[in-house]
C-alpha cells in the first residue's frame, strides 16, 4: 500500500471498519469491497484483554447497524450507513483526521495538482459551522470579496447546521457556469451578507511576485506540488526584471493554510544551505523522520530575507517559517501563526473505497520545539490593523474541539536563544499601524502595514550585510 505524507487542507472521516460479529452482517455485506477481514472478530476473542474489549465494542455497533438498517424510516444503503460512520470516528479524534470517498479522494488528488472545480475557497469546520481559511487569489470567491474569517451560514438559502464539512463541500462544488449563493456571517457586520458565485475549474496560481523597489516580494498561497518550483521561477523571473539588482527578499506566508509535506521541505530547502529542516515523531519510533537542508547555494544568494505571518499561516507554512527562523536564515514578522503541528498520512484504500487522511506524527522545529496549539511566535510582532479584530469562530488550532496536546518538545522557553541579529531598525517598527493608516486594499501595496515594515527591515538587512562587505 501506497502511503504518502502531507499536511493538507479540508475536512472529512476515516476508513476500516472490521467486522462485526453481532451478525455478520457487515462482514457478508461489505467486507470483501472494504477489505474486512472476516477472521477479526474471531482473532479478537481468541486474543483476550483489550482485543476481547474491541470484540465487545464491535458487537455493540454491529446491533446498532442492523436496527438502523431494518428499522429507520426510509431505507437506506449498507454503504451510507458504514460511510457515516466512518466520518464519525475519525472527525471525533482530532480535526485534521478523516475519511475520504473516492470522490472526495480525486478531488484532494486533483486539488494538490493545483487545478479543481469549485469556487476557490480553503474552508475548514468547526462547532457546526463552515469557516473560511482564505480564498485563493484569482478565484470567484477571491474575486467575490469573501474574506479569511467569514463564515458560511447556508448555501442556497438552507442552512449548513447538521452538515459535515464535506457535505457542505460537495453542495459548494458542482458544474462549471452553475451558481450557487452564499449567505456569509461576517465579524463586525451586523446583517447577513448574500454573495452568488458562478463556479468555474479553479487553476491554482499559488505564486504571485511583484518587485518593490530592489527588494523581491514572493506570495505562496498553498503547498501544493509546485511549491517550490513556483517559488524558485519566481526568483528567476524577479533576478531577471531587476537586472540582476536585487537587495533583499519577502517571503509571504499569511492565510497560507499549508499543504504537502514535502513541499514544505523543499521550499525551506531552497533558502538553506544546512542545518535541520524538521523532524517529525510519531507513535512507533522506527517511523521517525527528519529532513535536512541540502549543502550548497541557496536560490536568493544568502540574500536578506523577511517572512511574513499571520494567524492564517498554518502547517507546511509553520515548517518554513520555523526552520527559517530557528537556523537564523530569516526573519519572521507578523503575528502569531495557526498553530497546527501535525503530520497527516494519506492512506488509499483497497477496492476503490477513497483513503483514509490520519493524523500520525507531530513535527518539531530544528531547535525542538512542537508548536502544536502554539504557533510561531514572530521576531518582530506587527499587527495588521490598528485595533484588533474579534474573531467569530477559531482563530488558532487552539481554539479547535479535540485538538492534540503539545507533547514531546522542548518546553516554549527552552527553544531558540533570543535573537541577537536583528537589525536596530526592529526596535522602531511599530506593533501596530496608526489610527490613521488607511483601510488595507489589495490592489495597494502601500495600504498593507505588515509588509510596508517589512520592506525596511529588508532594507537595513541589505545595508548592514553593504556594510560589512566593503
Amino acid at each position: 500500500m501506497k502511503l504518502r505524507n502531507g499536511l493538507l487542507l479540508g475536512g472529512a472521516f476515516l476508513a476500516g471498519v472490521a467486522a462485526l460479529p453481532a451478525s455478520g452482517l457487515l462482514t457478508r455485506t461489505l467486507g470483501p469491497s472494504l477489505g474486512i477481514p472476516s477472521a477479526l472478530a474471531q482473532d479478537a476473542q481468541d486474543q483476550g484483554g483489550n482485543n476481547a474489549d474491541t470484540y465487545r465494542l464491535l458487537s455493540l455497533f454491529g446491533d446498532v447497524f442492523e436496527r438502523v438498517k431494518a428499522d429507520y424510516v426510509d431505507p437506506v444503503s449498507s454503504k451510507t450507513l458504514v460511510y457515516n460512520a466512518l466520518n464519525g470516528m475519525l472527525s471525533g479524534l482530532d480535526p485534521h483526521s478523516d475519511y475520504m470517498d473516492p470522490s472526495q479522494y480525486n478531488d484532494m488528488q486533483v486539488q494538490t495538482r493545483g487545478a479543481f472545480g469549485g469556487l476557490g475557497l480553503e474552508v475548514t469546520g468547526d462547532q457546526g459551522f463552515i469557516k473560511v481559511v482564505t480564498p485563493i487569489d484569482g478565484t470567484p470567491a477571491a474575486k467575490a470579496g469573501i474574506k479569511p474569517g467569514d463564515l458560511i451560514v447556508s448555501l442556497d438559502g438552507k442552512t449548513v447546521e447538521g452538515l459535515s464539512l464535506n457535505d457542505a463541500v460537495n453542495k459548494m462544488r458542482g458544474a462549471p457556469g452553475s451558481k450557487i449563493t452564499l449567505t456569509i456571517k461576517r465579524d463586525g457586520v451586523d446583517k447577513p451578507i448574500e454573495v452568488t458565485l458562478t463556479r468555474e475549474v479553479i487553476h491554482v496560481q499559488i505564486v504571485h511576485q511583484a518587485l518593490y523597489g530592489d527588494i523581491g516580494y514572493i506570495r505562496l498561497a498553498e503547498f501544493d506540488e509546485t511549491a517550490s518550483a513556483g517559488i524558485r521561477k519566481a526568483v528567476e523571473s524577479l533576478s531577471q526584471q531587476a537586472h540582476g539588482n536585487i537587495k533583499g527578499y519577502i517571503l509571504d506566508l499569511r492565510n497560507n493554510p499549508g499543504g504537502l509535506l514535502d513541499q514544505a521541505v523543499a521550499v525551506a530547502n531552497d533558502f538553506m544551505t544546512q542545518g535541520e529542516i524538521v523532524s517529525t515523531r510519531g507513535r512507533h519510533a522506527d517511523d521517525d523522520q527528519r529532513w535536512d537542508a541540502t549543502p550548497g547555494e541557496d536560490i536568493i544568494g544568502n540574500a536578506p530575507l523577511v517572512v511574513l505571518v499571520n494567524d492564517g499561516t498554518a502547517s507546511a507554512a509553520e515548517i518554513v517559517s520555523g526552520a527559517l527562523q530557528d537556523n537564523r536564515r530569516a526573519i519572521i514578522l507578523g503575528t502569531r501563526t495557526f498553530g497546527k503541528g501535525s503530520v497527516q498520512t494519506v492512506i488509499p484504500l483497497p477496492g476503490d473505497n477513497g483513503a483514509i487522511r490520519l493524523t500520525t506524527a507531530r513535527y518539531y522545529t530544528p531547535s525542538g520545539r512542537s508548536i502544536q496549539g502554539l504557533g510561531i511566535t514572530p521576531d518582530i510582532r506587527v499587527a495588521e490593523t490598528a485595533t484588533p479584530e474579534l474573531s467569530f469562530g477559531p482563530a488558532h488550532e487552539s481554539d479547535l474541539n479535540n485538538t492534540l496536546s503539545n507533547t514531546g518538545g522542548v518546553p516554549e522557553t527552552s527553544g531558540p536563544p533570543p535573537r541577537t541579529d536583528l537589525p536596530p531598525v526592529a526596535k522602531e517598527i511599530p506593533a501596530k499601524p496608526p489610527a490613521n493608516w488607511p483601510s488595507f486594499d489589495p490592489d495597494k501595496p502601500g495600504t498593507d502595514f505588515q509588509l510596508q515594515q517589512a520592506l525596511k527591515v529588508v532594507q537595513a538587512m541589505a545595508g548592514e550585510n553593504t556594510a560589512t562587505t566593503r
